[in-house]
């Protein structure tokens, strides 16, 4: 994935691919008071853009502080990451240490490190339980696990933290900005995961360890219903269960496949499969395929 590389004078745009807009908190760095928070700038889909309050010339932490919003500006997040830490060094117990402190968590996110911008997002969060921005490096948190998530031919791992961080968001704050988009991603994220366990269950099918799939297609059906994973993951357990003689398994779960996605080239599929012997996908209600999707 790619993040979106913008950093206005007044604004820190924060965006992903694979997103119609991400969700960003206004006012991260300042305060609505501020001049810089009255020139925020608007992002597609009415999300606004956190603003980089600046500290005044006369403060010993300008030249730091203001340094490090320089090198943002010029995509020089390496170097920038490094003046906010500096600020957090020399200055520990100025304000613009904990500006500092998120700030160099955003600048790691676009350079694309995010185990150190997890890192940095984790300390503020540890530092700063109750900060007014604290919503904001969870989702830091998230989206840089997020973006880590590999081919569901490698391990998920990744994945399964990225998830674990989306919902957490959700929870924590779910009337943040954050909220909606990390709710998204997660839903993107449970898919991907369904999309693991098809891939693993396709391998022992094809291998003829049918329970084995069949057990991979089941955690599918029960953990991940609500992914677009589960019309093929019912497919599959008729032919598993076809291919170990358990008919009438195979049929209620072309059934349920049948009464829950009546338009899916899978339904047909499973429906041409347990016709082949002639018979019928008719639902058997005590199978737990049917108790799953009756619940």
């Amino acid at each position: 994935m790619q993040a979106s590389r913008l950093l206005g004078i007044a604004a820190v745009a924060l965006g992903l691919a694979g997103c119609s807009t991400a969700s960003v908190i206004k006012d991260v760095f300042g305060n609505d008071s501020t001049p810089a928070a009255s020139t925020s700038v608007g992002l597609t889909g009415g999300a606004l853009s956190p603003t980089d309050e600046a500290p005044g010339r006369s403060d010993p932490v300008a030249e730091l502080y203001n340094g490090g919003l320089e090198k943002l500006k010029s995509g020089s997040y390496k170097s920038a990451a490094k003046s906010f830490a500096e600020v957090e060094r020399q200055h520990p117990y100025s304000k613009w240490a904990t500006k500092a402190l998120l700030m160099q968590a955003f600048a790691y996110y676009q350079h694309n490190k995010y185990d150190d911008a997890i890192n940095a997002a984790n300390r503020f969060i540890t530092l700063h339980p109750g900060h007014k921005d604290s919503a904001y490096a969870y989702y830091l948190t998230a989206i840089s696990q997020y973006e880590q998530i590999s081919d569901v031919r490698r391990d998920q791992s990744r994945t399964q933290k990225a998830l674990e961080a989306l919902e957490e968001v959700g929870k924590r704050y779910p009337q943040s900005p954050y909220a909606a988009d990390a709710m998204k991603k997660a839903d993107m994220a449970r898919d991907h995961l369904a999309a693991k366990e098809m891939e693993v269950g396709r391998y022992y099918l094809k291998k003829g360890s049918y329970l084995a799939g069949i057990n991979r297609f089941k955690k599918v059906v029960t953990d991940y219903q609500t992914t677009s994973q589960v019309p093929e993951a019912l497919y599959r357990l008729s032919e598993g269960y076809m291919a170990l003689g358990v008919v009438s398994e195979a049929q209620t779960a072309a059934a349920v496949l049948g009464q829950n996605f009546p338009n899916s080239e899978w339904y047909k599929d499973a429906y041409t499969l347990v016709s082949s012997d002639g018979q019928q996908p008719v639902e058997n209600k005590k199978s737990w395929i049917s108790r799953l999707f009756s619940s």
